[in-house]
């Protein structure tokens, strides 16, 4: 247990588990104690710990294509508004309205406006940026780049208390259990 300062208050408390199975057994266990404010770490996706974890779906796919639709109206009313009405061209006789000559431009911003609302959208609903964390702190915690797997139940849960996490963490088959500070 780590047991810095007194001055700082307490995170949560991070677990490691042995393998990317445990993690989601783990984090079952967890999510039907009824902790909400608690989050999985590993080196790479696991197929199933969202469900594991009770996880909603992403808003990513509604702001992304959001973005898209005002790249793709913009993009034609802009085309519009110049070919029609600020600077028409009658070319050939052919009508004002040449609408295959604009899908390449209305293409081009809705896909530019898409990717500018992945980008940030992600920034947005991941709080970033978050220049440090507090488990950062954990001499423990590098291994989850490379080769480990870790649970973290925060202190902000309705019904967080470190002894009482600490005991499921390690009914539950956790190592290396430890509370995190928040020393910022």
């Amino acid at each position: 247990m780590n047991t810095e300062s007194s001055s700082s208050k307490i995170y949560g408390v991070l677990a490691e588990v042995r393998n990317p199975k445990e993690l989601i057994d783990i984090a079952r266990t967890v999510n039907k104690n009824g902790y909400k404010k608690y989050d999985t770490f590993s080196p790479f996706p696991i197929h199933g710990i969202d469900k594991a974890m009770s996880l909603q779906k992403s808003k990513l796919g509604w702001i992304v294509f959001g973005h898209g639709l005002i790249g793709m109206t913009g993009a034609l009313s802009m085309i519009y508004f110049m070919m029609v009405y600020d600077y028409p061209l009658n070319i050939s006789g052919k009508s004002l309205m040449n609408v295959p000559a604009w899908i390449p431009v209305t293409f081009e911003l809705t896909i530019l406006l898409s990717a500018f609302g992945a980008v940030f959208g992600m920034f947005f609903l991941n709080g970033l940026p978050k220049l440090n964390h507090p488990l950062f702190t954990s001499e423990n915690f590098k291994k989850a780049t490379n080769d480990g797997f870790f649970i973290c139940i925060e202190a902000d849960d309705p019904q967080f208390e470190p002894e009482k996490v600490q005991n499921l963490l390690a009914e539950a088959g956790a190592t290396n259990i430890e509370e995190i500070r928040d020393d910022s």
